[in-house]
């Protein structure tokens, strides 16, 4: 049997494979054309964040039996269609965990001392020490949007560093809330009473911008807002908006609507915005849990 890796997968996820006796095929995030043709006789396929796996890549695979994404978010499979044509779909949920958390984390304690503007002013030939007056994290409030296993690594983190939590979720999961010192409340009361603001929600019909102007208007003008989830919950011109007229202090966002972020896109002009390519995942040990567990979960249904 042969299986389809489209994306980048860990030299050891690739070993599991192979000593499984699976034919394994690489090509590295394969067009949409490409793709078709790559799956015709295929039985399994692993793609990270892209590419995409659609009906119509689906129906030109008449041997696929699993679809497997070497990370948490099945955005980019049509799961229900799969399903429907009785293919198995697996991910890895908690392989990136700690590593997304620790970039939300990352980007809160950059977006609070001005370092990426320090950085790049000093790079220009500048000495901006005037301009970078930053903020401290200790005693201030984080309010999290999304309590999962993200949420509560970024959660566990903010507790050691002295800030006050605050948690918005639809799921509420008291006993881990505890164990942090957090509070859940309404995401009106969290986005109005918050320093920084998180997002770690699945994209979904219900939180497709489930951040716009409305909830924006709603943030402290002091506060800034961090996203490393999905770039469709911030609707972006609304946020555009909020940064040209002073309603939030600032963003940093490794996740956008539109992927790559266009070169002249209004968010690179602003000074108190960090931009990262979507990285969260993109640590060694991510990357090798995330292609250890699909593999296996691979072996585990085309070979038993």
């Amino acid at each position: 049997m042969k299986v389809l890796v489209a994306a980048p997968l860990h030299e050891k996820a690739i070993e599991v494979l192979k000593n499984a006796g699976l034919e394994v095929v690489y090509e590295e995030y394969p067009d949409q054309d490409r793709l078709k043709e790559l799956v015709k006789d295929v039985s399994g396929i692993i793609v990270r964040s892209k590419p995409k796996v659609t009906k119509e890549i689906i129906d030109a695979a008449p041997s696929l039996k699993v679809i497997a994404r070497a990370g948490v978010g099945l955005d980019n499979v049509d799961v229900e269609y799969a399903k429907s044509k009785g293919i198995e779909v697996v991910n890895a949920p908690t392989a990136s965990s700690r590593s997304v958390a620790e970039l939300a984390v990352a980007l809160m304690f950059n977006i609070a001392r001005k370092v990426a503007f320090a950085d790049r002013k000093i790079r220009e030939g500048a000495w901006p020490k005037k301009q970078c007056m930053g903020f401290e994290l200790e005693g201030k409030t984080l309010g999290i949007i999304g309590f999962g296993r993200i949420g509560y690594n970024v959660g566990k983190i903010a507790k050691t560093i002295g800030m006050n939590v605050l948690l918005y979720d639809v799921y509420k999961n008291y006993e881990r809330a505890k164990e942090i010192g957090a509070e859940f409340v309404e995401l009106e009361y969290l986005l109005k009473n918050s320093d920084v603001i998180t997002i770690h929600v699945p994209l979904l019909e219900s939180t497709y911008h489930l951040i716009n102007e409305e909830k924006l208007k709603l943030m402290k003008s002091t506060a800034v807002l961090i996203n490393t989830s999905r770039g469709p919950i911030v609707d972006t011109n609304a946020l555009v908006k909020a940064l040209e007229e002073g309603w939030i202090a600032g963003a940093a966002l490794d996740v956008f609507e539109e992927e790559p972020l266009p070169k002249d896109h209004p968010l690179t002009k602003f000074d108190n915005v960090i931009l990262t390519p979507h990285i969260g995942a993109s640590t060694v040990e991510a990357q090798a849990r995330a292609g250890m567990e699909v593999a296996e979960k691979v072996v585990k249904v085309l070979v038993g």
